[in-house]
């Protein structure tokens, strides 16, 4: 029926009173002689409050009214229980407890035979052999053939140490040292 919701309009609304309460900031004026600031302050600043205002009467309005309409709605969903009221006493006062029909679980196992179990064991014995395999050794080797030509290695522990530096020669005390 309407093209608009409640929320759009309260949106346009709004970005409209925003736009125009400090319009009049921006707008060109004779500058007096005297030095006054480009804007009236107060007149923005009411101008901001009224746009605050009336964007939260669009928006908390339709927001209160939304929940009205949630909490009056019954409830017919697979959620709602039908049950028993029933009332117990407590060790300190009486209860109100509701019984429904309580179902079980299917306690029926579940696992495998030991036989079926033993048949299908080296299958996963292979599928474990192969992620470990795939997960350690195939990282080692393309590892090791990245660095099959590299030397740097053999270079480093294949240097012969360095040699101390000769000590610097003792200069001769002149006029200037």
């Amino acid at each position: 029926f309407f093209f608009f919701t409640m929320t759009k309009i309260s949106t346009v609304l709004v970005s409209i009173a925003l736009l125009f309460g400090g319009a009049s900031a921006l707008a060109p004026s004779k500058v007096p002689k005297v030095k006054a600031p480009a804007f009236n302050v107060q007149k923005v600043a009411f101008n901001g409050m009224a746009a605050a205002s009336i964007a939260s009467a669009l928006v908390v309005g339709p927001m209160a009214d939304a929940i009205d309409v949630v909490a009056d709605a019954p409830s017919f969903g697979s959620s709602s229980l039908v049950a028993e009221r029933v009332t117990r006493e407590g060790l300190y006062r009486e209860y109100d407890v509701d019984l429904g029909d309580q179902t079980y679980d299917d306690a029926k196992s579940t696992y495998k035979s030991a036989k079926e179990t033993k048949t299908k064991k080296g299958k996963y014995t292979a599928l474990i052999a192969v992620l470990v395999v795939g997960s350690f050794i195939i990282p080692m080797a393309q590892y090791f053939w990245y660095v099959r030509d590299d030397d740097s290695s053999d270079k480093f522990f294949g240097k012969a140490e360095i040699p101390e530096p000769e000590p610097e020669p003792v200069k001769k005390k002149g006029w200037f040292n």
